[in-house]
């Protein structure tokens, strides 16, 4: 019979350590979130043509987001928009000087986790 030799199991990082490659999930207040959606309001009101695209997804017209506006969903409804399209939420992010994992979390405070929009 062979004798193995015990090698011991390496010790593995801690979890919560971050590093370059995984950075921790930003932390976002439901204060900064609205302002965060607000913002990109904003960013697509000041363009037309992203403007439309918006209303023709959302069934909207122009009108008709100013009373949206007042429901409580309707911002997170935005940020759902922005993280929908890649191209859009990084133009977004670079012109705002945010994170795109900033504007996902801003989502997930007012839309809910994106397991919840597939149901």
């Amino acid at each position: 019979m062979t004798e193995r030799h015990f090698r011991p199991h390496p010790k593995p990082e801690p979890r919560t350590k971050s590093t370059p490659e995984r950075p921790r999930p930003a932390r976002v207040t439901q204060e900064r979130a609205f302002e965060i959606a607000v913002q990109a309001l904003s960013w697509l009101a000041a363009d037309a043509e992203r403007l439309d695209r918006f209303l023709s997804l959302s069934g909207l017209d122009h009108e008709g987001i100013r009373r949206a506006a007042q429901e409580p969903g309707f911002l997170g409804a935005v940020l759902e928009h922005l993280c929908a399209d890649e191209e859009s939420l990084l133009i977004f992010a670079n012109e705002t000087d945010l994170r795109p994992d900033v504007i996902s979390g801003a989502r997930e405070i007012l839309a809910g986790p994106a397991e919840w929009q597939s149901i």
